[in-house]
């Protein structure tokens, strides 16, 4: 049993109170008008039933009570609704290597990323959503949730020093996603491997064929501009921003390799898109999403009270009506 109202036990707890009051009161005293004189007051005793008037008293007092205990929204009992979920398991791998950090995309790849990522999060409806990030290596940063407000708080977090170990080993990443899903029965899984492509391992194709055998759709969106850009070293501390370079002490241009993640996304029967100034947005991830085939994937019960204030107000209704009609007087026979 659960109330909705917890608050209104105040006024039923003074009712009751004020009640055990006027009867001790009651008791003190010898008749119904008790400051008038003997003789006034057997006159006017004569056509009034006592018993009458204590009832009367009696009905509106649990009448008042039945109806304070509606007010605080009584709910007694469960009750099974089933609900069913259609959507996708959705995960976002996302690279967060040093070269995410080139702003030959506004204002750099690694925030337009979480911009597209962070709006596809807010037309999302019944997938469920996990991100991955990854560098030299790869780790769950958020299990998956339908809770779309807590993955854009995790989203907002990201940044390119989480990870220590620097590269880009999106095998790793996709090696992840698989596991992800390792205690999962659903057949509808979607990664959504976002990177500007520079990998350092040769794993990444066959490890897309070996998820795709585990019924996993993989697209990728590659980051960054055709050219390239620097990649900004952050030495904030000196106030200067400075770029990174080789050994020869030459500045290092990031160039997006789109080749593989083309061989990525075909190995993982998807498709791939490109975040630029002029490219994709997330509105063309969202469509894909969308046509993919949404079956039903879980179903929970939910268990949920049933609103009952209608019996305490139906009680509460009758020995109020029987109160006002309940006459004072006694009867001819009395």
């Amino acid at each position: 049993m659960d109330f909705r109202f917890y608050w209104v036990f105040i006024f039923i707890i003074i009712l009751i109170i004020m009640k055990i009051i006027f009867s001790i009161k009651q008791k003190n005293r010898n008749s119904i008008f008790p400051n008038i004189s003997e003789r006034l007051n057997k006159v006017l005793s004569q056509n009034i039933a006592p018993n009458r008037i204590r009832l009367k008293k009696n009905l509106l007092f649990i009448g008042l009570l039945a109806l304070g205990v509606a007010s605080t929204g009584p709910r007694i009992g469960k009750s099974l609704r089933a609900i069913e979920r259609k959507g996708v398991d959705l995960v976002i791998a996302l690279d967060i290597s040093t070269s995410m950090d080139s702003d030959d995309v506004s204002p750099s790849r690694l925030k337009k990323a979480k911009f597209e990522i962070g709006n596809l999060f807010k037309k999302l409806s019944g997938d469920r959503v996990a991100i991955i990030v990854f560098a030299g290596t790869s780790h769950l940063f958020l299990p998956l949730t339908t809770d779309y407000e807590a993955a854009l708080l995790f989203l907002d977090e990201i940044d390119t020093s989480m990870i220590p170990t620097q590269g880009t080993s999106i095998s790793s990443a996709l090696q992840t996603a698989i596991n992800t899903y390792q205690d999962e029965s659903e057949k509808y899984r979607v990664l959504v491997l976002i990177s500007d492509g520079e990998d350092h391992e040769s794993e990444a194709v066959q490890i897309s064929k070996k998820a795709s055998e585990v019924n996993m759709v993989i697209y990728t969106i590659g980051v960054g501009s055709v050219e390239g850009g620097l990649v900004p070293i952050d030495l904030s501390e000196k106030k200067k921003i400075e770029y990174k370079r080789d050994h020869e002490g030459k500045l290092v241009t990031s160039i997006p390799n789109s080749q593989i993640l083309k061989d990525i996304s075909n190995a993982g029967n998807g498709k791939t898109f490109w975040f630029s100034n002029n490219g994709n947005s997330h509105d063309d991830i969202l469509t894909e999403i969308d046509n993919l085939d949404k079956n039903v994937i879980s179903t929970h019960e939910f268990a949920e009270y049933d609103d009952r204030y209608q019996i305490f107000g139906s009680i509460s209704f009758l020995f109020l009506f029987t109160y006002l009609i309940i006459p004072t007087r006694k009867n001819i026979d009395e």
